[in-house]
């Protein structure tokens, strides 16, 4: 499950100016109106974990992400997506137009991603993972990593070789 901002769309001065964290590989692009730094080495990264992952996006995007994100920064067309519902509550009580009884696991992705997940091994990598997502990943009877980024760095080296890592572990086991 791969988040787009803060993960591939970073925030923040940008990565050379006086405040930004050193250097990033990317570039700026106008989508939707709005000015977004991609990281190309995130993308790098993500086209390496293909080898190990079904790489799904895990973005507020949805479907925005394949008409953006392939053709400019090499990624494979049309990745798989989740939709999320609108209106889930940060504190995990029910949202307008949920049923009674049906709440969210805290964190307005978590539902989506549980439902595409089921009961197969997860990645999860985000930059705005709450303590829900730990409890829920805790919970699930998978395997499951959750990678939190630097939303001024993404996805770098680092992570990079921690999924890697978990995977090939998985992989023997």
């Amino acid at each position: 499950m791969v988040d787009i901002d803060g993960v591939i769309s970073l925030f923040g001065a940008p990565p050379n100016a006086p405040g930004g964290r050193g250097p990033v590989d990317g570039s700026l692009h106008s989508i939707d109106g709005m000015i977004h730094f991609l990281s190309s080495s995130a993308a790098a990264h993500l086209l390496d974990l293909r080898t190990h992952f079904d790489l799904v996006w895990a973005s507020g995007w949805e479907e925005r992400a394949n008409e953006h994100l392939p053709h400019l920064l090499g990624l494979p067309p049309e990745l798989p997506f989740l939709r999320f519902a609108r209106n889930v509550p940060a504190t995990g009580g029910p949202a307008a137009g949920q049923a009674a009884g049906q709440v969210t696991h805290g964190h307005w992705k978590l539902e989506s991603i549980d439902a595409y997940a089921g009961g197969r091994p997860l990645a999860w990598i985000d930059d705005a993972l709450s303590p829900a997502c730990h409890e829920w990943a805790d919970a699930r009877a998978a395997p499951t990593l959750l990678v939190q980024t630097d939303p001024q760095q993404g996805l770098t080296t680092r992570e990079a070789q921690l999924l890697a890592a978990w995977a090939r572990e998985l992989a023997q086991a």
